[in-house]
């Protein structure tokens, strides 16, 4: 009886964590690279990428690499985690910062397997819509008063 009740309570804890991929690729090496290709399910099967439980809720994206961070990029490496907290402002965002003593490229997102790319970009892609539509609205209005 008590194994049952604590297999529960272990799954339902587990459920109401949100989850972020791990993984880390260097180049064109592994899996871990952009375009990310893989969901919740196929994670699961594909060596080296796993969809970890993440307390703070919050996942990220770093891209290290040398130069513009091209694709064909040696130097340039992926890796996808759980971060043990977010920005201070609570936005989702991705920024150049300084990461283990070097310079990246780094996202931020709160939301179950959220750093994988399509996650990022779609939210982005929504955010950059929304403050398009704002800016024509503003510039049709001033062209209307004037």
């Amino acid at each position: 009886m008590t194994t049952l009740l604590l297999t529960t309570e272990i799954a339902t804890t587990n459920a109401l964590l949100k989850r972020c991929y791990q993984c880390r690729s260097r180049s064109e090496l592994g899996s871990c690279k952009d375009p990310f290709v893989w969901n919740a399910t196929q994670v699961e099967s594909e060596r080296g990428v796993s969809a970890v439980p993440c307390a703070s809720g919050w996942c990220g994206k770093v891209i290290e690499g040398m130069g513009s961070f091209r694709e064909d990029d040696y130097d340039m490496a992926t890796q996808r985690m759980c971060v043990q907290r977010g920005p201070s402002d609570s936005e989702d965002r991705c920024a150049y910062t300084v990461y283990n003593h070097k310079k990246v490229y780094m996202c931020f997102c709160q939301g179950d397997l959220c750093n994988g790319a399509g996650a990022l970009r779609s939210r982005w892609v929504s955010v950059c819509s929304s403050s398009s539509a704002m800016l024509l609205s503003l510039i049709s209005l001033r062209y209307y008063l004037c």
